[in-house]
């Protein structure tokens, strides 16, 4: 891999079309974008993204696939009174990731500076985000459309839910995968719900005392600069989430997240 096409600047993200990678990453005020891969050593290669349509800057990939770690090093101005800070010894996650590895720990090395650049380099403790296959075969699945009126939702914590349920396998409580078992889809059916609404769903890092302490954090909503990092992620830790949207199909009436 020595260099990138153009590619095209949607969809946001990283793409895979069974040949190779579009990458596109939003910046308006960026100078430069270089694409940085890892391999599972962590070594790492990066390539200038070649292509700006207006604000988005993108690049494809050939030969790339599922589960590519990558990041990204933003070059641009340093003026913090107009809110700007690039930093390109800082690899960033892609915002449009829809999956990252590894959690954001407590590392100096991720501060990018207040007012001065931070030049350390934080890529070997960095979260990357990862390429994910997104074809997936519906097999003519259908939205339910179910009448208002008859609507039931049922709002659960993933983690809350099945953690403690003696019914589950051990290995999978506290995980997407858990909403899939039998056990509880009896449970769902028995309640008579026709959606269930689930939080947190977002990737989300846990606080540094919790971090020190051994533990992970419950909820995606405290002050914490971490929380809710990748909107567009599922929550890593309790996602096995292709295998999730699977499982969901032998649910009679659908339930939808």
């Amino acid at each position: 891999m020595t260099s990138l096409a153009a590619g095209k600047p949607a969809p946001l993200g990283a793409s895979y079309d069974g040949k190779g990678v579009n990458f596109a990453l939003f910046s308006a005020h960026a100078e430069r974008v270089e694409l940085c891969v890892f391999d599972e050593q962590g070594n790492e290669q990066r390539f200038d993204l070649p292509a700006r349509s207006g604000d988005i800057w993108h690049g494809w990939l050939a030969a790339a696939g599922p589960g590519l770690r990558y990041g990204y090093r933003v070059h641009g101005p340093w003026d913090p009174a107009q809110g700007h800070r690039f930093n390109p010894a800082k690899l960033l996650i892609d915002p449009s990731a829809h999956r990252v590895e590894g959690d954001l720990p407590d590392d100096e090395r991720l501060h990018g500076g207040m007012w001065q650049p931070d030049r350390r380099d934080s890529a070997a403790v960095a979260p990357k985000s990862q390429v994910v296959d997104l074809r997936y075969d519906w097999r003519g699945d259908k939205p339910p459309r179910t009448p208002w009126g008859e609507t039931v939702i049922y709002e659960a914590h993933v983690k809350g839910l099945t953690l403690l349920n003696p019914q589950l396998p051990e290995a999978i409580r506290g995980t997407y995968k858990a909403l899939g078992h039998p056990a509880m889809i009896a449970y769902f059916k028995s309640l008579g719900i026709s959606a269930l609404e689930l939080l947190p769903v977002a990737q989300f890092a846990s606080e540094p005392r919790l971090q020190r302490m051994g533990l992970s954090n419950y909820w995606a909503t405290t002050r914490w600069r971490g929380s809710r990092w990748i909107r567009a992620t599922p929550a890593t830790r309790i996602a096995p989430w292709m295998s999730f949207a699977m499982r969901l199909r032998r649910c009679t009436p659908p339930v939808s997240k």
